[in-house]
């Protein structure tokens, strides 16, 4: 599972991956799991009752409900005339959202990849084989170090070296200063884990030059690289410009089911498909994902901006009402969202904060936060905000009185 599967996962109750292989002859690990069934049937039929949502997310929805978005938005996103696509046929519904993604991101072609994951290494592998140099340039809290099982050096054969370790993108000075060579300078934007946060454009358009200047190439893990426009106040075109080539995601700022893209010139682009087809990403059919990608393409990036300045209004609001309810430690992080999604930590247990929540959504049909995650040191808890469709009506106000709500519940520190 990448990050995005274990936190959706997570979030909907799940157990991340847990298996009852282990499980005893008493009976433990079968009652382990029985009570994380329970739990999530309690907080997705807590969710899901919920008539207020803030903080949005991808899961809580049935296969029935799925389907039938599905249908409703695809008379509007490709001909339903058309056959369905066998092995990403140009000329069908795979075809046509390479195009689009190609057009959106201002390169000359896009391939089709089932995950994001596949799409980052036959990049980096590309450009290994093109620059005759196996190390990647990349940030220790990147997707590729700490969601990708280390595929780059398993799979692919790669090293990475880190030119800082701050939870923030490297400076042209940390670039010129790495002490060994490297063929490829991969750059996640935004950097999720650190908070989803981003350069300012000088500093990132001064990152990619001293990266050409040591005659290495730009990757872009764009995966929410949509979102960036705002901050950047630049065109996805003139973002992308930058790199060599850029990896975007089609469900996490999209509200697609699945799959990406890998955009760049048009002789990078045909590598890149023989080096998916080696990779296992040569599918048969993927018409339903392409059909969702061109749906989000339609509805949700248009909205990306929007969603992006109310994150801002949302974050505010955040900080306001827990330094007015008196919470001894929290952080709002980035104070000032850099796209429409942020970090909130508190001082509580994961545990307390989770139970908390789903009694507010329960008893007031209210979800303000999703899951809690026990991150960092003991004691301390981290949610991530996602401002999309269901929060655009919340005023600031709004925000504040839930919050107090939910702090009410949660009750003072250590009791």
């Amino acid at each position: 599972m990448d990050e995005d599967e274990q936190r959706t996962a997570a979030e909907a109750g799940g157990a991340g991956g847990g298996s009852a292989d282990g499980a005893g002859a008493d009976g433990v690990g079968a009652d382990a799991q029985g009570a994380a069934g329970r739990e999530r049937a309690r907080l997705l039929a807590a969710w899901r009752g919920s008539e207020r949502v803030l903080a949005g997310s991808p899961s809580g929805e049935t296969l029935r409900e799925r389907l039938d978005r599905l249908v409703a938005d695809a008379p509007a996103a490709h001909d339903l005339g058309d056959w369905t696509d066998v092995y990403g046929n140009d000329d069908g519904v795979v075809g046509e959202l390479e195009r689009r993604t190609a057009d959106a991101l201002g390169t000359e072609a896009a391939a089709f990849f089932p995950t994001g994951t596949m799409a980052q290494q036959v990049a980096l592998r590309c450009w290994a084989g093109r620059t005759g140099n196996a190390t990647v340039a990349g940030h220790p809290l990147s997707h590729l170090e700490v969601h990708e099982r280390d595929a780059y050096a398993v799979v692919s054969g790669l090293r990475m070296v880190h030119a800082t370790s701050e939870p923030r993108l490297p400076t042209a000075a940390e670039i010129s200063d790495l002490q060994e060579p490297f063929g490829t300078l991969a750059l996640e934007l935004p950097l999720r884990e650190a908070g989803f946060v981003l350069p300012e454009w000088d500093a990132l358009t001064a990152v990619v030059e001293a990266a050409r200047a040591r005659d290495a190439a730009v990757h872009f893990d764009g995966a929410r690289l949509w979102e960036s426009e705002t901050h950047f106040g630049r065109t996805l075109p003139e973002i992308a410009a930058l790199a060599d080539s850029v990896y975007v995601s089609f469900y996490k700022s999209l509200g697609g089911i699945s799959g990406a893209a890998l955009a760049g010139t048009a002789d990078f682009v045909e590598e890149a498909r023989a080096w998916r087809h080696r990779y296992g990403g040569q599918l048969f059919q993927q018409w339903p994902a392409a059909l969702a990608a061109l749906a989000g393409l339609d509805r949700e990036l248009p909205r990306l901006p929007g969603y992006v300045a109310h994150a801002k209004v949302v974050a505010q609001a955040l900080r306001e009402g827990l330094a007015e309810a008196g919470v001894p430690w929290f952080r709002v992080h980035p104070e000032v969202p850099h796209t429409h999604q942020f970090q909130v930590w508190l001082p509580y247990p994961a545990e307390v904060l989770n139970d908390a929540g789903v009694r507010q959504a329960e008893e007031t049909r209210t979800t303000l936060f999703r899951k809690w995650f026990a991150e960092g040191p003991p004691g301390l808890a981290m949610t991530e905000v996602m401002v999309s469709s269901s929060a655009t009506t919340w005023t600031g106000a709004d925000v504040r009185a839930a919050l107090k709500d939910f702090l009410d519940r949660v009750g003072p520190l250590g009791g």
